[in-house]
């Protein structure tokens, strides 16, 4: 079937079905207020709409898929004006025949037509039957046998990101550029401490000041998440910079631990990136240039077995 072309270069629209019988005859003063009255309530939607509807002719021209649609949507609303005009003639309010023309035709006068997307959550359209391990497990493996796939980063990192807080990501950020930090643990000493020590405060650190953090309280917590995310790790071995743990163990609650009991001694520790937090702090937190610069400081990868 081939499509008919005007003198202009335009898709030939098809013919408004003719004006005639006694039933059209008699309801053309009902389309007069029809008329008017959409005049009425459409004038600032169709201001909106005239230049998009002109830039969906000037597509038609060269698109026959849009032409299409167009002569489509040209028909549906010649069918509605004359299915508004037959129920005013048959005594249906104006105010009534254009909300159901409105609605028959996807929109009220006053708004454009809506758009309603299907949800997907995790790749599986919702309403659908879920797929089974079995199905997701085939799925997974037949994407590791694709040897045209480019995607190499860890799928969990596009969930991690759903689980960080602004702090933590300033934290990652830092560890990643100046290394793994000092911590120390206060515990009890003396004669009594090298029989049975006790911890007194664990893990204190300079993380939030050298971070920026806007909440310095909850640094515990915020070290916590990302050892849960397996992003950092905490090791019993010191930095190499021992100067670092002179200023640490300087810092107000550093010294407050350590006038709390009789005798104490400080353990030094450290906190480090694990190899899948560098990588996730180089694909997602930083730019390329630093990502693949040879100036960031090394980080211990954490042990097989925790001694």
């Amino acid at each position: 079937m081939t499509e008919e072309i005007d003198r202009d270069g335009l898709p030939r629209l098809p013919a408004l079905p003719p004006l005639t019988g006694p039933a059209v005859a008699e309801s053309l003063p009902g389309l007069a207020r029809v008329a008017g009255s959409a005049a009425l309530h459409t004038a600032g939607w169709g201001l909106r709409t005239t230049t998009r509807n002109w830039m969906r002719v000037g597509r038609a021209v060269t698109s026959r898929d849009e032409a299409a649609a167009l002569i489509r949507d040209v028909g549906s609303y010649v069918g509605a004006l004359g299915e508004v005009a037959k129920q005013v003639s048959d005594g249906v309010p104006v105010a009534t025949a254009l909300m159901r023309a409105g609605e028959s035709l996807g929109a009220s006068p006053d708004r454009p037509r809506e758009v309603v997307a299907t949800p997907v959550v995790d790749g599986q359209v919702l309403g659908s039957r879920p797929q089974s391990l079995r199905e997701r497990g085939n799925d997974l493996l037949e994407r590791s046998r694709d040897v045209w796939s480019t995607d190499d980063r860890h799928p969990a990192f596009d969930r991690i990101l759903d689980e960080l807080a602004p702090d933590e990501a300033r934290i990652l950020v830092m560890l990643l550029r100046d290394g793994p930090q000092p911590s120390v643990d206060v515990r009890t000493g003396g004669p009594i401490g090298m029989v049975s020590s006790q911890l007194v405060a664990p893990g204190l650190n300079m993380i939030g000041p050298r971070a920026g953090l806007r909440y310095l309280e909850q640094v515990p917590s915020y070290l916590n998440n990302l050892f849960r995310l397996g992003l950092v790790w905490f090791s019993r071995e010191p930095v190499r910079d021992h100067l670092e743990y002179q200023v640490l163990e300087a810092q107000p609650d550093v010294l407050a631990a350590m006038h709390s009991v009789r005798f104490a001694k400080v353990v030094r520790r450290s906190v480090h990136l694990t190899p899948f937090g560098e990588e996730f702090c180089k694909l997602a937190l930083v730019d390329e240039v630093t990502a693949a610069s040879d100036d960031l400081p090394e980080h211990e990868a954490p042990p097989d077995v925790d001694a």
